[in-house]
């Protein structure tokens, strides 16, 4: 079934995208068929091999990226502070400090959204350090900006201000001059269009293969993390545990010390 006049097939695509990065990664995989199969029979062949290859993100991520799909202001207030730190080398000590305050402010402040927005009021530390690290580094790496809603895995910035792509980049060097290569024998049309065949054959098994890869390595990863929330909230139990268990011990050492106190009056 061909597309009907008037839509747009990137529209799909955009639709998918943005349910798929919203909703929460245990569905992704399932709700990705889905879409893929609902775009293949609506004709679009192009879109449904695109959303085939979106990756399933880190619990993590996901949540800096619902948190960038209900607030739209997100992205806009850490692009203007990315903008005023841009100009960090021109300012003083006292610029400089108020806006790394303001950075780590608004670092702060957006995670706290990002973790009620996902119903996490109290996530894992690894977790919310990651949701930290993740929106710090999309200050300082436009790369990491530019993804924002779409994030697969949680992105770190190690270094201080922005990073350097974000700077002017210097005037490329002037190309050498190259002495003209002697014209090689035609080779035949038909032989040129075979080899061209099979380098674009190879070079499609080697996508598939990569993105079979990369799916693999992102549920490790996602498993991975599942595992360390669920260790880190079992950990959290058992040091309750503990503690009402030296609370208990604390108790009964006191009663029998009083106990026996009484037993050697009684005794007296």
């Amino acid at each position: 079934m061909s597309e009907p006049k008037g839509t747009v097939p990137s529209d799909l695509l955009a639709d998918a995208v943005a349910e798929l990065y919203e909703a929460d990664p245990d569905n992704f995989t399932e709700r990705r068929q889905e879409l893929v199969t609902s775009a293949r029979e609506a004709g679009q062949t192009a879109v449904a091999k695109q959303i085939a290859g979106l990756r399933k993100p880190t619990r993590s991520a996901w949540v800096v990226n619902r948190l960038v799909h209900a607030d739209p202001r997100v992205a806009s207030r850490l692009a203007a502070l990315a903008a005023e730190l841009h100009d960090e080398p021109s300012m003083d000590g006292t610029r400089i400090r108020e806006l790394t305050a303001a950075r780590g402010r608004l670092v702060d402040e957006l995670t706290r959204q990002a973790l009620q927005v996902s119903d996490l009021p109290a996530p894992p530390a690894a977790l919310r350090e990651e949701v930290t690290a993740t929106l710090d580094a999309a200050i300082a790496d436009p790369e990491v900006a530019a993804n924002l809603g779409t994030l697969v895995r949680a992105a770190h910035w190690a270094g201080f201000g922005l990073a350097p792509g974000a700077a002017p980049s210097a005037a490329p060097p002037p190309a050498r001059t190259q002495k003209a290569a002697k014209p090689e024998p035609a080779e035949p049309a038909a032989e040129r269009d075979r080899r061209r065949q099979e380098k674009i054959q190879l070079a499609e098994r080697a996508v598939a293969e990569a993105g079979q890869a990369a799916d693999s390595a992102n549920e490790a990863e996602q498993d991975l993390e599942d595992t360390v929330r669920h260790l880190e909230a079992e950990l959290a139990d058992a040091r309750q545990r503990l503690a009402e268990a030296r609370r208990q011990s604390y108790r009964a050492e006191s009663r029998q010390r009083r106990a026996t106190a009484e037993l050697g009056r009684l005794r007296e």
